[in-house]
């Protein structure tokens, strides 16, 4: 027998069930979701900080503007009308795309590298479109249940700092535990494949070509697979064994709309990606072997050897082998006080660090330096240099027990900190995708000989969605790598 309480709270969880209802605009079924319009805009606007943060922005303006034009016009068929779509390329070398709650869509500078013509960036996008559309996004984070919301699943902090280092390094990896960079299920693919290649033909493209791409991706994925890498497109987007299969088939059953498209030809589209970083980009710093240098901040920063390494806009992580450590580069004030650091750290963590410091030189900078346990299994030493007008700070964190053992390699990278030498300045070197015209006759490998691509010839094979094989023909326009000398404030 129920109680009156009981019945009362079956009575709140049914009504709670029945406003959690909603038609998914892509399916026409109703499905529970726990989210509503509103907080899946909220949502999708914090994560979208993280995102320009954490990964930045390609700052193409030339690019941009066309992917937003592309972006909008395949926004127009979308199942989901009540969206503010947005269109960004973010600043990474892999070929990736992904999507935010509320209609933020992003693509990397590496996907572009790959991509081979307009239709084949528009079933991309289009398939990105189709997860916003679908909302699953925001259907995996109900899955995980009321907790998950209320809690801030989403926020997906990595439970490496303590609250306290936290307020001082920030936070260390926030994209990588995310919720919504999960993997997508199998028939959520589905969907947005399907989605994505119907609002391309509807606005004019083959929707065969998204087909094309998945084919150079899953080749691009299997000419690097023993290389170490950040997450790509079938990270979060699992293939399946027939996945080109399917949406070639899918294809055949659209009719394309009449309609120009944005480049008039695959020379001209291919002309947008002329000059685009691939690989690391120099203006965000590069490693050479262990060694970090930054040409437009000018210094160097030498990493202790098998430390994996990660660079982003806000700071420099480098991770012990056992990942039990880390040396944390970034900025924590402006000025020409290292002593502003330890002001800045202390005033963030409300905790006494200044009467903690003590100032020394470094490779005749002036420094600054304190330790500090941050509660009983953590303990670090911050060392704050002043450079350029600007205060930087090498975090050492590892656990009480290991802390004085590692130490002196803590103390070794911030001692290595200095500005750059005029030889090391002028050898710092960018790969650029630049446009090659084929001699009749020639082969893939003679002409990345000739135009002494820094991809190798398989490289070259795949981003142009060729084989080895293929004969070029004369005046035939193809992507090539070419190793260039970075040119100070050429973010491109």
């Amino acid at each position: 027998m129920r109680t009156p309480a009981t019945l009362s709270v079956v009575a709140g969880l049914s009504l709670l069930f029945l406003q959690s209802c909603a038609i998914n605009p892509v399916s026409g079924r109703p499905e529970l979701t726990l989210i509503s319009v509103e907080q899946e805009q909220k949502i999708g606007a914090e994560e979208a900080k993280k995102v320009e943060a954490e990964m930045g922005f390609a700052d193409d303006s030339t690019f941009t503007p066309y992917l937003d034009t592309l972006g909008q016009r395949l926004a127009e068929y979308s199942p989901r009308k009540e969206v503010a779509y947005q269109f960004h390329i973010v600043d990474m070398a892999e070929p990736n795309a992904f999507a935010l709650p509320g209609g933020y869509i992003y693509v990397s500078r590496g996907l572009l590298a790959l991509s081979n013509s307009e239709g084949e960036l528009a079933g991309v996008v289009g398939h990105e479109i189709g997860h916003v559309a679908g909302r699953h996004t925001v259907q995996r984070i109900s899955k995980q249940g009321p907790l998950a919301v209320v809690f801030g699943l989403v926020s997906g902090i990595t439970g490496l700092v303590s609250p306290l280092v936290g307020n001082i390094i920030g936070g260390v990896g926030q994209l990588t535990q995310s919720a919504i960079f999960a993997p997508y299920s199998r028939s959520q693919e589905t969907e947005a494949d399907e989605v994505g290649q119907e609002i391309a033909a509807r606005a004019g493209w083959d929707p065969a070509e998204l087909s094309t791409f998945l084919n150079s991706l899953e080749r691009e994925v299997e000419l690097h697979q023993k290389e170490p890498r950040k997450p790509s497109f079938f990270d979060s987007h699992p293939p399946t064994p027939d996945r080109v299969a399917k949406t070639a088939a899918h294809a055949k059953t659209l009719t394309r709309a009449s309609r120009e498209p944005i480049s008039p030809s695959r020379a001209a589209y291919l002309a947008r990606l002329d000059g685009i970083v691939v690989g690391p980009r120099a203006a965000d710093g590069i490693f050479q072997g262990n060694a970090f240098l930054h040409p437009d901040l000018n210094f160097f920063v030498e990493f202790p050897d098998k430390w994996p390494r990660e660079n982003s806009p806000q700071k420099i992580v480098a991770v012990s082998p056992d990942g039990d450590a880390a040396i944390i580069v970034g900025t924590a004030a402006k000025g020409d006080d290292p002593l502003e650091g330890p002001r800045a750290a202390e005033k963030a963590a409300q905790v006494d660090l200044v009467s903690k410091t003590k100032t020394l030189s470094i490779n005749g900078l002036p420094a600054a330096r304190a330790e500090l346990q941050a509660d009983a299994k953590a303990h670090l030493e911050i060392t704050w240099i002043a450079h350029g007008g600007v205060i930087y700070q090498v975090v050492g964190l590892a656990p009480a027990k290991r802390f004085q053992t590692l130490q002196p390699q803590f103390q070794a990278v911030a001692g290595s900190f200095r500005p750059l030498s005029a030889s090391e300045r002028a050898n710092v070197t960018e790969r650029r995708v630049r446009l090659a015209k084929a001699r009749a006759g020639e082969t893939i490998e003679d002409l990345t000989s000739r135009t002494h691509s820094a991809w190798k010839k398989e490289e070259v094979a795949v981003a142009n969605g060729l084989t080895l094989t293929d004969r070029l023909h004369e005046g035939q326009v193809l992507k090539v790598a070419i190793a260039e000398h970075y040119a100070a404030g050429n973010r491109r």
